[in-house]
C-alpha cells in the first residue's frame, strides 16, 4: 500500500470528503489546526488503530502535521496495519500559506513545530558539549552522543528526542483540550 499525498489546493476541493487526523503534539495542535481536525499524536496512532480502521471504512482519512513529514510517517504506520490514508503535502504550514482557514482556539499559544524544537535542543547540546570539552575533554562525548543519536534517528526514521520534548509542559494539552479517549469516542460515532 503506497501513501497518497494531496497538495493544499487539491485537498481544498475534496476537504468535505475527509476525516482529518492531526498527528502533531497537543500543544502544536492547539496553536492552530485544519478545521474539524482530530488530534491523535503520532506516537499514539497504534492506540487509535481500531477506531481509525472503522472511520476509514466510512470516509477517507487525511493525515496532517506541521510540514508533512510526520503525517507521511503516520500514513506509513497506518498502511502497515491495513488502513488507507492520505497525507497533506507541506502540512498545516502549507495549508495556511495557501490562505486556507486554520482554527485557533481563543487563548491558544504558539508552539514551535517539533522538528524545530529538536534542532534547537540537539544544536544546544552539541555546542554545550564542545564548549565544556574545552575545559574538561571528556565532555566532548556529549556532542558525540547527540551526533550518534541524530544518525540513529535518520537511519531508523524515529526520534527519541522528539518523544522526550513532547512531554515538556509547553507541548502538553492545554486546559480544555479533548483527550485521546474523547477524540476516539467522537470518531467512533
Amino acid at each position: 500500500m503506497t501513501t497518497a499525498a494531496l497538495t493544499p489546493s487539491q485537498a481544498t476541493g475534496r476537504f468535505g470528503e475527509f476525516t482529518v487526523i492531526d498527528v502533531r503534539s497537543p500543544g502544536e495542535y492547539a496553536a492552530g489546526h485544519l478545521p474539524g481536525a482530530h488530534n491523535i499524536p503520532l506516537h499514539r496512532l497504534a492506540e487509535a488503530a481500531d477506531t481509525l480502521k472503522a472511520v476509514a471504512g466510512r470516509t477517507p482519512l487525511l493525515v496532517v502535521c506541521a510540514s508533512g513529514a510526520r503525517s507521511a510517517k503516520g500514513c506509513a504506520r497506518l498502511a502497515a496495519v491495513g488502513i488507507e490514508a492520505t497525507t497533506l503535502e507541506g502540512g498545516t504550514a502549507a495549508w495556511a500559506a495557501a490562505g486556507h482557514e486554520v482554527e485557533r482556539p481563543a487563548g491558544a499559544r504558539a508552539v514551535w513545530p517539533m522538528d524545530r524544537q529538536v534542532r534547537l535542543a540537539a544544536g544546544t547540546l552539541v555546542v554545550a558539549g564542545f564548549l565544556a570539552g574545552l575545559a574538561w575533554p571528556p565532555a566532548h562525548w556529549l556532542s558525540a552522543a547527540v551526533g550518534a543519536g541524530l544518525v540513529f534517528s535518520g537511519v531508523t526514521n524515529t526520534c527519541g528526542m522528539a518523544v522526550l520534548l513532547a512531554k515538556l509542559p509547553h507541548n502538553r494539552p492545554v486546559n480544555g483540550t479533548v483527550s485521546l479517549q474523547q477524540t476516539l469516542q467522537r470518531l467512533a460515532n
